[in-house]
């Protein structure tokens, strides 16, 4: 929407003096940012309500395209690149009209191209950016139907003499390329973490992983598998004659609003080579510690902790539990000018502006410690190190955070506590884990509830004696009535609502969308710092962190399922060792 219409919206309904709104308008033009989401990032206006104000200022109706079942047929009367392009979908239509929603009301080409197009007159309604957003990743819903028009055969007939090498190459220019561009770009728009194509004896299986849960998406003929392995082998500059070694490497695919970073590991099997890809949006927004779920006093912490001049801050959880976004968030924070923030990753998952990052490289025997005791020489103020696997690494981190450097790490620990049983081990003396651990956090990451399709319920008797067998639910309910999230801790949990999706179209019927961390955070403190010199058990340590206010992960758990963030289901895979 063009500028000059934002501010005589935004004018007219009182929300900004011409002068604020030029003011602001210059803040973001400074910045290289889009006015309206410069308005929408600094919370002046939400997205929902400007485009229901623009909606009248326009004289034409709003609708939330979230809360329809999009008519296939009328979606696909505009091919998707239009739909992406200009911002626009057809959401219904009869034999007459079509009903088009949009962000653009302006764009009156687009409407009589596709009044030409159709034969059927536009009707016009204004809607939000993520509502265009959601209903375009319906295009990419039914893979089965696009490949089925791929899975023919694809036999290659060489020459006489003519090498291994060559055929590979003639097969992974067959239908193959359209396959693994159709996989990528529709795990995208799924926001899948991870591609697995698996070989089977008689069949292809492709997975992803979605909100950290692998879904089955589509079954391919067998014949297809050499020339998917041989296409994505030439994307990622592998050996593509190698079948009997692991390979590792990546690639970056394109499109108009992103830029995603693919890590290919390719290990032969018993029924042929498996592939996995990663898929790092290398455009995401890195987010605050709100928004990843941290709550206000964790938030209070943290923040207070990152604030001092030297010392560790360390992130624990298992492989998968979204210990790097933590750190990048942490990292996002105390990147300013006045500051040299360097770190050390293996790998190098998303880049920061004016953090100088460099990736571990083990064939040359460029490792965490070797990079670590380098940067110091780098004149830093804050260093991350992506992991504390050994005791050298864990001895530099040590000394490093005790000569003035903020040191930022991950190890792999179930909780706070088993952290320092874990740092022991290494190697480091208990009286210098107490004079240079800042703040330790313990994370797991839960799947969110749709928000289109929350529902609250009761629980049965099978879930509450099921809930008593795994937890101590009196614990919780007093921990709870803490904070406030229920009146009495006397309450049975049987008589608490919690909250689960029902499964709709925006959540591909699965209930959730998207994932949020749930968190342990240990502060040190005199107290705690006196039980590590004893020598004091982990229960006696976790006591005394929970006296003086620390909410356990399991705790945290519970309160975003009574808060409808998430659900009991999710509480016991996340917490459940």
């Amino acid at each position: 929407m063009l500028k000059k219409h934002i501010k005589l919206i935004l004018k007219d309904s009182e929300i900004l003096s011409e002068k604020k709104f030029n003011n602001i308008a210059s803040e973001a033009d400074k910045k290289n940012k889009n006015i309206l989401n410069h308005l929408i990032d600094k919370k002046i206006i939400s997205s929902s309500l400007f485009y229901k104000i623009a909606a009248d200022y326009f004289n034409l109706p709003f609708t939330n395209l979230k809360n329809k079942n999009l008519s296939r047929d009328a979606l696909f009367a505009i091919p998707e690149a239009t739909a992406t392009a200009h911002q626009i979908i057809a959401f219904n239509k009869n034999k007459d009209y079509i009903k088009l929603a949009t962000t653009e009301p302006t764009n009156l080409e687009i409407f009589e191209f596709i009044k030409k197009k159709t034969g059927l007159e536009p009707k016009i309604y204004l809607t939000t950016p993520d509502n265009i957003k959601e209903s375009i990743k319906i295009y990419h819903k039914n893979l089965k139907e696009e490949f089925g028009e791929m899975e023919e055969e694809t036999e290659i007939n060489l020459k006489p003499g003519e090498k291994t090498e060559k055929k590979l190459k003639k097969l992974a220019e067959l239908p193959t390329a359209k396959i693994i561009d159709t996989l990528l770009e529709h795990a995208a728009y799924q926001d899948a973490s991870d591609i697995h194509i698996e070989p089977e004896e008689k069949k292809l299986i492709v997975r992803y992983r979605v909100d950290g849960v692998l879904h089955d998406v589509v079954t391919l003929a067998k014949n297809l598998h050499s020339g998917i392995v041989a296409r994505i082998k030439i994307l990622s500059n592998l050996k593509i004659d190698e079948h009997q070694m692991p390979q590792d490497g990546r690639f970056k695919m394109h499109n108009k609003k992103s830029k995603i970073s693919c890590r290919v590991s390719i290990i032969p099997t018993f029924n042929g080579e498996k592939i996995v890809i990663r898929l790092l949006n290398e455009s995401a927004q890195i987010l605050n510690l709100s928004q990843i779920g941290m709550q206000k006093e964790e938030l209070k912490k943290v923040e207070h902790n990152i604030k001092k001049s030297y010392g560790e801050i360390l992130v624990t959880g298992p492989t998968g539990s979204g210990k790097t976004t933590t750190l990048y968030t942490i990292l996002n924070i105390l990147n300013q000018p006045e500051v040299n923030i360097s770190t050390i990753e293996d790998p190098i998952e998303y880049h920061i502006d004016r953090v100088n990052q460099t990736q571990v490289n083990p064939k040359i025997g460029f490792t965490f410690a070797k990079g670590l005791r380098s940067l110091l020489r780098q004149d830093p103020d804050i260093l991350m190190v992506g992991e504390i696997r050994d005791k050298e690494t864990a001895e530099i981190a040590t000394h490093a955070s005790m000569t003035g450097h903020i040191i930022l790490s991950t190890l792999h620990t179930n909780d706070t506590v088993t952290t320092i049983s874990r740092l022991n081990n290494l190697g480091i003396p208990s009286f210098l884990i107490t004079n240079n651990i800042n703040i330790i956090i313990a994370q797991r990451l839960v799947r969110r509830i749709c928000p289109n399709c929350i529902q609250s319920y009761e629980i049965n008797k099978e879930t509450t004696k099921e809930l008593n067998s795994l937890f101590n639910i009196k614990k919780i309910m007093k921990t709870m009535k803490k904070k406030d999230i229920i009146s009495s801790e006397k309450k049975e949990m049987s008589s608490l609502r919690f909250y689960k999706g029902k499964g709709c179209a925006q959540c591909n019927n699965t209930g959730y969308k998207g994932r949020v961390g749930i968190y342990e955070i240990l502060e040190n403190s005199e107290e705690i710092s006196d039980l590590i010199l004893q020598k004091a058990n982990e229960d006696d340590i976790k006591d005394k962190a929970k006296e003086q206010g620390m909410t356990t992960l399991i705790e945290d758990a519970f309160i975003k399922a009574r808060n409808g963030i998430t659900t009991l289901e999710e509480v016991m895979r996340a917490t459940q060792e």
